[in-house]
């Protein structure tokens, strides 16, 4: 039985995806790498952020979340999440609209454009479990990706 863990998600099978690794065993998280080569544009009011995707999907126990979170050199190099830390659900997983793929959002805080390769490591993933409150009647279940738990009634 699977218990948690990555794999490459749909279309992204052909595209030299690396699984992310944590790089010590006292790490805490898995270092993620960018799927493609971009550029994110310096931050201008009103621009939205850049969304570098990853080619994967991670799966998780049903009473477990990950997070995505930057690197600690993200911002020595001008890149910030506009959310701090990205919080996924465990049934984001092979959801129906984006199949769980996972993307990194970022903020560039340079005065020139930020360069992004394939293969550069640009955040990283920490699995947590979560707690439920007494009385917790959560019964709606995810009908699409991102964003998508502000439709569930």
């Amino acid at each position: 039985m699977k218990k948690r863990g990555f794999e490459i998600a749909k279309g992204w099978e052909d595209k030299d995806i690396h699984l992310p690794v944590r790089k010590t065993k006292g790490s805490a998280a898995y270092d993620v790498e960018a799927a493609i080569d971009m550029v994110i544009p310096p931050y201008k009011p009103g621009i939205k952020p850049s969304l570098i995707p990853t080619g994967l999907k991670a799966y998780c126990k049903d009473d477990e979340w990950y997070m995505l979170v930057n690197r600690s050199s993200g911002p020595k190099k001008g890149f910030f999440m506009p959310n701090s830390i990205g919080v996924v659900d465990s049934d984001y997983y092979e959801n129906e609209n984006n199949d769980g793929h996972f993307y990194f959002q970022y903020y560039n805080f340079n005065n020139e454009d930020l360069v992004i390769k394939k293969g550069d490591i640009i955040g990283q993933v920490i699995f947590q479990k979560f707690l439920t409150i007494d009385n917790d009647n959560a019964t709606g279940e995810r009908k699409g990706g991102f964003g998508s738990t502000d439709n569930i009634k």
